[in-house]
């Protein structure tokens, strides 16, 4: 801003330009504290949202220079320049997901260009908008009932239930029957579509038929509908009061892992006309393996026996076995990542932990028991071994000295996992470390000055001498003159950019001769 002012006198005129600066007095403002936006979830990345643009009565560089939104996953600010004005824009990065997330809360920061800067905040509130992206679900794909046969018309037999993870109308059930089922099964079963309860309607004849497979479907009024599917099995018990009954006479509930197939388990001591493995023993029948096993893939089985007689109807019984497969030491150690990647600040406290390895072992109990060593043979690889240590218990990494940036950039080791099984397996894996630079040296002023930093200026007269601050020049401002000074005394500054900056100064002695004497350049003293 500039200010005239006019100065009169009975001689001559005068016009006084006087300019005013602005200074960062005003700190940027929202029109208001608080957004919201409603959005679907499964909107396409690149959905954009216009926030409300922030004021700063301050002009030039001290006005609104961007604004920034705090760290996550789903949104990023975009500006748009509009004429003077910043126009901030909210962009959707990524798909929300309403059942993982209903709400994201966001704040948008406005920061001028003062130093230090001002700030000025929003809070934005993101509502995610349910879509019909679920289908129902159940809690099995197939269930398995036992009805008997003298079961009374009208009884509720089984309740099914499925659920949706989507809300309102969406997430609303309705139930039926599969529509390619046998004529046999609508006449003698019905289902509630509200309820999902399953009832009998008929008579059922175990001699007839002593098993259904009923599909039964789950629809949600979601526009369009989506559909869950499952299987119920309805077994026909005949009534009798004499069904068989198996004995089972157990020689090990518990079967190693690694157990060849056709290991004996157990021995069935029932009169049956069939065979499951017989014995050597009349009338008894052995459980047998017929393929490898793999605790890590499946730890126990609930094996179900039917045994039926020969009288007319046939009379059956079940026994479940549960069989528990026992851990053998077959996998090694598994570690989080291969190759780690850490990276240390220069100038560290020594005896500190640094950074951290982990390892998971597939086994159970002693066999996935972990403990981590540094892999220390002596090899080239392994020159920088020694400085550093590890919790055999956690994989804690402990720096056991100070590193210098200046004297050691990068280095590795490889740290070894092994699992307390019998024999113990083990696995290595390559650690690199990465140190990172500190500010910890200060800038050394040589001549002619120079700096990658900033000089600044403390001359005898301002009028004279001008310095650029980036290179490090000394210029005169104008030419000499008889009243100047003939000898100046310059001090010049020179700080780094550093977050803590460091600084060096030096003294500039600068004599003013004639023309002939101009190259005595000897003369100019320089003291740092």
């Amino acid at each position: 801003m500039e200010l005239k002012i006019l100065v009169e006198n009975p001689l001559e005129m005068h016009y006084v330009v006087v300019e005013i600066t602005d200074v960062n007095d005003h700190f940027p403002s929202f029109p208001e504290k608080e957004q919201t936006f409603e959005i679907f979830e499964q909107t396409l990345p690149g959905r954009r949202f216009q926030l409300h643009a922030a004021r700063d009565p301050d002009a030039g560089i001290y006005s609104i220079r961007t604004y920034t939104l705090t760290a996550n996953d789903y949104f990023e600010v975009d500006i748009r320049q509009s004429d003077e004005d910043k126009i901030p824009f909210l962009v959707l990065k990524k798909s929300v997901d309403r059942e993982q997330k209903n709400k994201h809360a966001l704040l948008v920061t406005a920061v001028d260009g003062g130093k230090p800067p001002k700030s000025g905040t929003l809070n934005v509130s993101i509502i995610v908008l349910d879509s019909n992206d679920n289908r129902p679900m159940f809690s099995k794909e197939i269930y398995q009932i036992t009805i008997p046969e003298n079961v009374v018309v009208g009884t509720s037999i089984f309740k099914i239930n499925a659920t949706d993870a989507d809300e309102g109308t969406n997430s609303e059930i309705e139930y039926s029957l599969g529509k390619t089922l046998k004529k046999k099964v609508y006449d003698i079963f019905e289902l509630d579509k509200l309820t999902g309860e399953l009832r009998v309607k008929a008579v059922v004849d175990y001699e007839e038929n002593d098993v259904y497979k009923l599909d039964v479907e789950a629809s949600d009024k979601g526009t369009p509908p989506l559909i869950g599917e499952c299987r119920v099995i309805i077994k026909i018990k005949d009534v009798n009061d004499n069904a068989p009954e198996i004995d089972v006479t157990s020689l090990s509930n518990i079967v190693s892992e690694d157990s060849k197939p056709g290991t004996v388990i157990s021995l069935l001591i029932e009169d049956v006309p069939f065979a499951l493995s017989p014995s050597l023993q009349d009338k008894m029948y052995s459980l047998v393996t017929k393929s490898p096993l793999d605790r890590e893939r499946k730890s126990t089985y609930d094996v179900t026996i039917i045994a039926k007689d020969a009288g007319q109807p046939s009379l059956s019984s079940a026994k479940t076995i549960s069989v528990v497969v026992s851990d053998v030491n077959d996998n090694r150690p598994e570690f989080s990542l291969s190759p780690y990647t850490f990276y240390v600040t220069e100038a560290n406290e020594p005896g500190a932990s640094v950074f951290s390895v982990k390892a998971f072992d597939r086994d159970e109990t002693e066999n996935a028991l972990i403990s981590y060593h540094i892999l220390r043979d002596g090899s080239k690889d392994n020159t920088f071994t020694s400085f550093v240590n590890i919790n055999t218990e956690s994989g804690d990494i402990l720096a056991l000295k100070s590193f210098d940036f200046e004297t050691l950039k990068t280095f590795q080791f490889q740290v070894v996992a092994s699992d307390s099984g019998t024999p113990p397996l083990s696995s290595n894996v390559t650690v690199n470390v990465f140190i990172l630079d500190q500010n910890d040296n200060a800038p050394v002023i040589l001549y002619p000055v120079s700096s990658n930093g900033s000089a600044e200026g403390e001359v005898t007269d301002h009028s004279l001498f001008g310095l650029d601050r980036y290179t490090g020049q000394i210029r005169t401002l104008r030419s000499f003159t008889e009243t100047d000074e003939a000898e100046h005394k310059l001090v010049i500054l020179v700080k780094d950019n550093g977050n803590v900056s460091l600084s060096a100064t030096a003294t500039v002695i600068v004599k003013v001769v004639e023309p002939k004497e101009a190259f005595a350049a000897s003369d100019v003293k320089m003291r740092v």
